[in-house]
């Protein structure tokens, strides 16, 4: 109770007045984030890419960011703020500055998967020390819900759309945290704003590593993936229940499953409330909601045995 008092009284990181669309997660996710952030110690610093979340709070001449913030551009959220860092460690050296700044990025996912994954792989084989936040929307939905390499299977978007030559999108999401995991950093995790907690927890541990850290966040959209706006919490907690986004962590190599189902939910419960998969529920598509089952629980049961094994990099 006394975390949720101090929560209360403190500063806004965000402010409302932005032009989100309603029910979008993205400004509970980075709410979230901001709170868990130790302003008391240190100050907060972010680059924020192109995107529905920068587009719609720092429309100029208003922002809805209540820390310094750079607007860069779609596929650079990374170098950007590495520039910050560096510049910052030269002021330091210099005696310019005295101040103790952490550093973020925020970017969804394709800023992030795809055209920012050069720059956020060079970020980080550099040793920047900067937290990235990728705010997973599964689509480019700034630009009108096209295909991403973070879009599900079976996902019908502008660019993979159901019709009678495909069913949505043919190809498996893309495993960034596997792939982030071949740059050896000491923390990556993944992340829901409907467990605000272990989100809250995660970006804590984040901003005190010395060097890059990841947080790949479940960002439920609600013009995109066709649910009500109220729904948003629910779906990313549907997504969790089924083992659709797990919440884990990989601490220098080692992987560490936050929330394990009780009752683990079969995925027909996540994609139900979603119009982009409504053509899997159609008569002889049973087929495609299979291998989305199959494809989530192969994952599953790898992480399960990951954190069995205790193996490491």
């Amino acid at each position: 109770m006394a975390l949720l008092n101090d929560l209360a009284k403190k500063k806004e990181g965000l402010v409302n007045g932005h032009r989100l669309c309603p029910g979008c997660t993205h400004s509970v996710i980075m709410r979230q984030a901001l709170a868990a952030a130790d302003t008391d110690k240190y100050d907060i610093v972010i680059a924020a890419a192109t995107g529905c979340f920068e587009v719609s709070t720092g429309l100029y001449p208003y922002t809805s960011w209540n820390v310094p913030w750079i607007h860069s551009a779609f596929e650079n959220a990374a170098s950007t703020i590495a520039g910050v860092e560096a510049m910052y460690k030269v002021w330091k050296k210099k005696g310019k500055t005295n101040k103790d700044i952490r550093f973020i990025a925020v970017a969804s996912d394709g800023g992030t998967y795809d055209i920012g994954l050069q720059a956020l792989s060079g970020a980080i084989e550099r040793g920047h020390q900067f937290l990235y936040i990728c705010n997973d929307n599964n689509a480019y939905q700034n630009t009108g819900n096209q295909r991403s390499s973070a879009t599900p299977f079976g996902a019908s978007t502008t660019t993979s759309p159901n019709g009678t030559i495909i069913q949505g999108k043919t190809q498996p999401k893309k495993d960034i945290m596997s792939v982030l995991e071949g740059h050896h950093m000491q923390y990556i995790a993944q992340a829901s704003p409907s467990n605000w907690r272990d989100l809250m927890d995660k970006v804590k541990k984040a901003l005190d590593v010395n060097g890059p850290t990841y947080i790949n966040v479940i960002e439920p959209c609600t013009t995109g993936w066709g649910f009500p706006a109220h729904k948003a919490i629910e779906i990313a907690q549907l997504a969790v229940d089924t083992c659709v986004w797990p919440l884990y962590e990989v601490v220098e190599g080692k992987v560490v499953i936050n929330y394990k189902p009780k009752n683990k939910l079969p995925v027909e419960e996540y994609l139900k409330p979603q119009k982009r998969f409504a053509h899997l529920f159609k008569k002889g598509n049973e087929h495609l909601i299979e291998e989305y089952q199959k494809q989530v629980d192969k994952h599953w049961e790898w992480l399960l045995k990951r954190e069995e094994s205790g193996i490491s990099y």
